[in-house]
């Protein structure tokens, strides 16, 4: 089943980079850290692509660009976990500029 959202690409990328957020963070973190950092990424990885959703479901303009706004801060959130995990060590260097990448080419 294809949905009118499932032809965005920024949306493709945002849902691609949740999905692996989330399973990273669940297998790299220590069990500590999966909840709190783990749990703060996952949460502001999703609404990037939900944002996504629900801005192209909006039929005026002004509406749109408040939801796809919306997701940019998370996409920005999501990017500013990245980071701190990886200085916490949880990346490696070449997962975290995989997700650098994934970060920037959401936007």
């Amino acid at each position: 089943m294809s949905l009118p959202h499932h032809r965005l690409i920024a949306w493709q990328r945002a849902d691609d980079l949740f999905v692996q957020l989330h399973y990273l963070t669940w297998q790299k973190f220590p069990p500590r850290d999966r909840f709190e950092l783990g749990g703060q990424i996952r949460r502001a990885a999703y609404p990037v692509a939900a944002n996504l959703v629900e801005g192209n479901a909006r039929h005026g303009q002004r509406d749109q660009l408040r939801f796809f706004n919306i997701a940019a801060a998370s996409l920005a959130e999501a990017g500013y976990g990245i980071h701190a995990a990886y200085r916490l060590g949880y990346f490696s260097d070449s997962r975290y500029a995989t997700l650098a990448l994934l970060i920037v080419a959401a936007l």
